[in-house]
């Protein structure tokens, strides 16, 4: 190994993997390059590695580059050597050499003088924008790795097979999400929470540019409103884009398939429910009922019963403020007036502390500083379109739009792992206009994050999760509906992530959210209230929705015109009323009792990692769940797919 160039560990290897020079059909052996492609993890970076078999022994550690340097070795690039008639996108120009920093030359290491160390290549994964893959049908798969400046190396073919393989190695380092616009082509993604707000940012789940979003919609609602889904989750591109010839899998097809998700059963038979029960909201909790709670010293009295109060009725507007940072955590219950003084001070402190260290970042510093400048921008940005019809943020010189902006970059001092995701203005948002203090706001700011902060992890399987808990509640409460939504190709329910994302915000009018979310934070009647919100708001369009026979788009534009038009009383009451009705049932299924919090959820057991115990679907299984499906029997390489491993289910238990 070259000096100063330190490898930790080799991955993965495939021999079998030939460099074609000449994209004719009718090829030499000449333009045959045999090889190995190697994953090769260093010390800061990981990298994908192509050699030639005959010259790997002392080959250079090269890298890839766009553009010509001096000291690079730079490959030929002849206008008709890579035009193949059966793939006519590509566009190949092949330059490697060393990457050089900027503060120094390092000279290029010495390629060997055989025709064929030319071809010789290394990718680091942070460089890597995409992979195509072949057509089915055209001999040997094979796959095309493209940078980010837009630059195809040489495709690779796997005369042995195993672009599966090579791809389920890839996806434990980055996402791999099929492009909406080619099935070929996967798009390459960093696992990292900036890169994830980019891709929420792609989908415009939060665009308050609502004209041209509806005139997007109108024109393509697929493709303007869902279609871009797949760069942010693998659970969405196999729901979203079905298979050409089949129809969507029902939810307990689907769930077969997805065996290895720990609390999801095949729900077999029918529960009967009984009649629904009719609730009634109560009147909000005012401050002299408040008052009776708290005694001489401070302390609150009687917290269940209050918790129960403020789930049937809310809170009068002028108790927010105080009752909030209860029903948060940032007060404890049982605390005193004086410690309650006490408690504000230190996190008073705590909080400027966290803030002064990025205010105190110098403009130089920043420049050297890729992600906090990026977390920056994007709050600028996110913070300039949130709530600007309210007064509290309205105007382009507005303190509350300060205060916003600070909290949220402080935070991301405070959580430095998950940092700031879009979406999270929204959520501040409400918090901050009670508040009316950016100390007491952060403070509640962050216990309502550690109530949603898988929500924004970038994996998503926090997302995905509660999508499968609520089809599991709907299919039990109305299996009409289900059987209605899986025929129109929408049984994922996809069209409910922004809804749980951030929890309805931009679903109801800001007091309704207010509302909605003190009376979500009591945790009544049980965990995952919140899914029974959802499946609120689908039981009071079910007949509009069912009646009018929508199909896909359809569906699509009735539930994004909801915005702003729904009553949250209504749905409150429709969702206490179907967990009353769930919870009286007394055959209920034990994965909707878990879900419900009726039953313990059960932890999976590890004796071995190849016990073939139930285990969480990772974004690669989750892929190997996707591709699998799409393998053609006659020709088992053709297509990219992923193989199954030892401890992970059969390939016949994932087809449909």
């Amino acid at each position: 190994m070259e000096e100063g160039v330190e490898i930790l560990e080799v991955v993965f290897e495939k021999d079998g993997v030939f460099l074609h020079t000449s994209a004719k059909r009718q090829q030499d052996q000449d333009s045959l390059i045999p090889g190995v492609i190697r994953i090769i993890e260093k010390t800061s970076d990981v990298v994908v590695q192509w050699m030639p078999v005959n010259e790997i022994g002392d080959a250079p550690q090269i890298v890839y580059s766009k553009k010509e340097s001096p000291g690079n070795v730079v490959c030929r690039a002849e206008e008709d050597l890579y035009d193949p008639g059966y793939e006519p996108d590509w566009a190949v120009i092949s330059t490697v050499g060393t990457r050089a920093r900027a503060s120094e030359e390092i000279p290029a290491p010495a390629v060997k003088a055989g025709p064929r160390g030319k071809w010789a290549f290394s990718l680091s994964l942070s460089e890597l924008k995409s992979i195509r893959k072949n057509k089915p049908g055209l001999g040997w798969s094979y796959l095309i790795f493209m940078t980010k400046d837009g630059v195809s190396i040489q495709a690779l073919h796997f005369h042995h097979g195993g672009t599966r393989a090579l791809l389920k190695a890839l996806s434990k380092y980055v996402i791999l999400a099929t492009s909406p616009k080619d099935s070929r082509l996967y798009l390459v993604y960093s696992h990292d929470s900036y890169a994830l707000s980019h891709s929420f940012d792609e989908l415009q789940l939060f665009d308050d540019n609502s004209s041209h979003l509806v005139s997007r919609f109108l024109q393509d609602p697929y493709s303007a409103t869902f279609g871009s889904f797949s760069k942010v989750t693998n659970f969405f591109r196999g729901a979203l884009k079905p298979h050409d010839g089949s129809q969507q899998r029902p939810l307990s097809e689907m769930a077969m398939g997805l065996e290895d998700e720990p609390g999801f059963e095949v729900i077999t038979c029918q529960a009967n429910l009984g009649d629904r029960p009719s609730v009634q909201r109560q009147l909000a909790v005012t401050e002299q009922e408040w008052e009776k709670h708290v005694d001489a010293d401070g302390r609150v009295s009687g917290v269940e019963d209050l918790k129960k109060r403020i789930f049937t009725g809310g809170l009068s507007p002028g108790l927010r403020k105080d009752v909030w940072k209860f029903l948060l955590g940032y007060y404890p219950w049982e605390s005193t007036s004086e410690e309650r003084k006490v408690l504000l001070r230190r996190k008073t402190d705590e909080y400027f502390r966290m803030k002064l260290q990025w205010k105190s970042v110098s403009e130089d510093q920043e420049k050297r500083n890729s992600l906090l400048r990026g977390y920056r921008s994007l709050i600028e940005r996110d913070v300039s379109r949130t709530d600007r019809n309210n007064k509290f943020y309205e105007g382009s010189s507005n303190p509350g739009l300060v205060l916003l902006n600070d909290v949220l970059t402080t935070y991301c001092m405070f959580n430095f792992d998950l940092g700031y995701v879009q979406g999270m203005s929204d959520l501040l948002s409400p918090i901050l206009y009670v508040m009316q203090n950016e100390v007491d706001a952060f403070w509640c700011f962050c216990a309502f994050m550690e109530l949603v902060h898988h929500n924004f992890e970038e994996s998503q399987e926090g997302m995905k999760r509660q999508l499968l808990q609520l089809g599991l509640l709907l299919h039990v409460l109305d299996p009409a509906l289900c059987d209605f939504l899986d025929a129109k190709e929408s049984g994922t329910l996809c069209f409910c992530f922004r809804w749980l994302l951030i929890w309805f915000k931009r679903e109801f009018s800001f007091p309704d959210v207010l509302q909605l979310w003190e009376v979500l934070w009591t945790g009544l009647p049980g965990p995952n209230f919140h899914l029974l919100v959802a499946c609120g708001i689908l039981d009071s369009e079910r007949e509009a929705l069912m009646s009018s026979d929508y199909g896909f788009n359809e569906i699509l534009k009735h539930i994004n015109e909801l915005t702003m038009r729904m009553s949250v009383e209504d749905v409150l009451c429709r969702a206490e009323a179907l967990h009353q009705q769930l919870t009286a049932c007394q055959e209920l299924p034990l994965n909707v009792q878990e879900v419900l919090g009726l039953a313990k959820v059960k932890s999976p057991t590890h004796s071995t990692e190849s016990d073939g115990s139930p285990q969480p679907l990772s974004p690669s299984q989750t892929q190997e769940l996707e591709l699998t499906d799409s393998v053609s029997p006659s020709q088992p390489d053709s297509s990219i797919e992923i193989l199954p491993t030892e401890d992970t289910a059969t390939p016949q238990s994932l087809s449909p």
